[in-house]
């Protein structure tokens, strides 16, 4: 697209950008791919929104591996770039150390925190939009069992998972919730063919709705839904569409809207900690005509009822990444 620097793999072209306007922000993707139809999807959507509506370009790199993150971080800073967005929690530690060498360079983190005084930290309230889909299952199913796939183990992961269990619980105490984590490595974000057997295996536990919150494992948790007549839930992006009358809903993170954001506000921007929930826009789940007919009226205005009482406070969701207990599943 004309309108992006687009840099696509090492080191060296990397480099190459350096005679680029010095102020173009820059975006960094996870493992997995700017294309997997979730997180880094959502990311490059927020920067293409931006792009589109001002004319701008924007520097991007998507990692081949962990030791890119570093290196990424000070090539794009050296460049000129500025802000400079992460797309992901696993570039806390490379951005620790890279934030104190740049201090006129502002930073975003997305999914952690790192106290620098020229970074932005954004996290979102997963466990609340979770909590939505969760009613959503346990109201669609008919066998009472419903599934999660989560990508790598860890506590952000199982965040999501517990209060997706809670919503079920709450519209269907009787329910059953069967979860199971892809793996314990970045390759759990894009492993579709893993995402795919683990789908199956919940499917003969008696799964006939199943949740994946897995990156681009989740294409393959869509699928396979999909293939073996269930219903699946997609997660982060609208994944309705890749499987119309299939996905039952997805669980809204707007990830697009922190990167819009970032590059909206420019350098200088105001660093801190942003948290991103139902309240303002942050979570929420995906209606449009690819599941119009999957979910009836009771159920949006059940799923729409229970969103207000969580934004008043009298519906609490468990948040796993304050008190690591899950009480509703047991992993």
């Amino acid at each position: 697209m004309s309108f992006m620097k687009s840099i696509l793999g090492s080191a060296a072209a990397l480099a190459l950008t350096a005679g680029a306007a010095a102020a173009d922000p820059a975006i960094i993707f996870d493992l997995g791919g700017k294309f997997d139809k979730s997180f880094n999807e959502a990311a490059f959507s927020g920067a293409t929104r931006w792009a589109e509506e001002t004319g701008g370009s924007f520097r991007e790199i998507e990692l081949q591996n962990e030791a890119q993150r570093e290196q990424a971080l000070r090539r794009f800073a050296e460049a000129g770039s500025n802000p400079i967005v992460m797309a992901g929690f696993a570039f806390a530690s490379a951005l620790g150390e890279v934030a104190k060498d740049y201090p006129d360079t502002s930073f975003v983190i997305i999914d952690m925190v790192v106290g620098e005084p020229n970074v932005r930290s954004v996290v979102f309230n997963e466990h609340e939009g979770s909590y939505l889909v969760g009613m959503m299952a346990a109201m669609a199913s008919e066998s009472n069992t419903v599934g999660f796939i989560g990508g790598m183990d860890i506590p952000l992961i199982r965040r999501f998972a517990c209060g997706y269990a809670q919503g079920v619980m709450a519209a269907n105490p009787d329910a059953k919730v069967v979860a199971n984590m892809t793996g314990t490595t970045p390759a759990a974000w894009n492993d579709p063919v893993k995402g795919s057997e683990l789908t199956k295996a919940q499917i003969s536990q008696g799964a006939d709705v199943v949740y994946a919150a897995a990156g681009g494992t989740g294409v393959g948790v869509l699928q396979t839904a999909a293939d073996e007549g269930i219903l699946s839930i997609g997660v982060d992006s609208n994944q309705n569409y890749l499987h119309s009358g299939k996905v039952l809903t997805s669980m809204m993170k707007r990830v697009d809207v922190a990167v819009y954001n970032a590059f909206k506000d420019g350098p200088g921007l105001e660093a801190g900690f942003n948290v991103m929930g139902l309240a303002n826009g942050g979570v929420g789940y995906a209606m449009d005509e690819h599941n119009a007919a999957l979910v009836s009226a009771d159920m949006q205005a059940a799923v729409d009822g229970a969103s207000m009482k969580i934004q008043s406070g009298e519906i609490m969701v468990h948040d796993y990444m304050s008190d690591e207990s899950c009480p509703a599943l047991t992993f």
